[in-house]
């Protein structure tokens, strides 16, 4: 898949997906992807999952776990990182 997609900075890869983060529709105040890394093809979002007091997931947990997802499908398929 390399070879159909275009290299990236990590920076400007995690400025792209907070922007389709923000303009999402199931948009949720405080989800944001602080790092990335390529597993193969797969790009890998990560940042704050918001658990609970106890380490539990909360709603909150799968809609960014949702979002991540997201973001690699969309970004995986256009993106490789250039490092």
């Amino acid at each position: 898949m390399r070879n159909e997609t275009l290299p990236i900075s990590r920076q400007a890869l995690l400025e792209e997906a907070n922007q389709i983060i923000h303009n999402h529709d199931d948009y949720i105040h405080g989800i944001e992807a602080t790092s990335v890394e390529q597993k193969g093809d797969v790009l890998v979002f990560r940042g704050e999952f918001f658990l609970n007091e106890d380490g539990l997931p909360t709603p909150k947990t799968t809609a960014v776990f949702n979002m991540f997802k997201h973001l690699a499908y969309v970004l995986s398929a256009k993106y490789h990182l250039e490092d």
